[in-house]
């Protein structure tokens, strides 16, 4: 099986993986690196666990070869520790399982940087490409808009 050495900017870091030409993103996030944020849900494309955010859009990093990812800037969930709509996720109660939860908050996350004055339709919009089974998307969508306000007050205070 031949490999090949690429370099991977997540998180804000470098990282030299060495990975086949038909591994995708999220196997050389998860297995290569140690990354388990981004999920393997359906494996194609239609669940959105996996979505991690590049070069400020959400992508499914189960569509995508890790090959493809090269010279990309790249954050997982992991990448967002800390971050007010981490907590909002918490606050508002917009996880049952967890499972779906990275992607979510990885797609309201460019959200929040692309449309800061969103409204309830982008929203909805944004969160159509993720799938929860364990809850209603009211607490998702709730979660979403608190930090909304929180990112529009900050753009306010500068």
């Amino acid at each position: 099986m031949h490999t090949a050495e690429i370099t991977l900017h997540v998180n804000g870091e470098y990282r030299s993986v060495f990975v086949r030409n038909a591994d995708t993103l999220l196997y050389a996030l998860r297995e290569k690196l140690g990354l388990t944020g981004a999920k393997p849900g359906c494996l194609n494309g239609d669940c959105g666990s996996c979505t991690i955010d590049m070069d400020g859009m959400p992508m499914k990093s189960c569509l995508m070869l890790a090959v493809e990812a090269e010279g990309a800037s790249i954050t997982t969930v992991e990448g967002l520790k800390y971050t007010s709509l981490q907590s909002q996720f918490v606050d508002k109660f917009a996880f049952q399982c967890g499972y779906c939860t990275p992607g979510f908050i990885m797609n309201a996350n460019a959200l929040i940087h692309k449309y800061p004055y969103a409204d309830d339709m982008i929203i909805k919009e944004w969160l159509e490409s993720n799938i929860c089974r364990c809850t209603g998307y009211k607490e998702i969508e709730d979660a979403v808009k608190a930090a909304l306000a929180a990112a529009q007050a900050a753009l306010g205070q500068q």
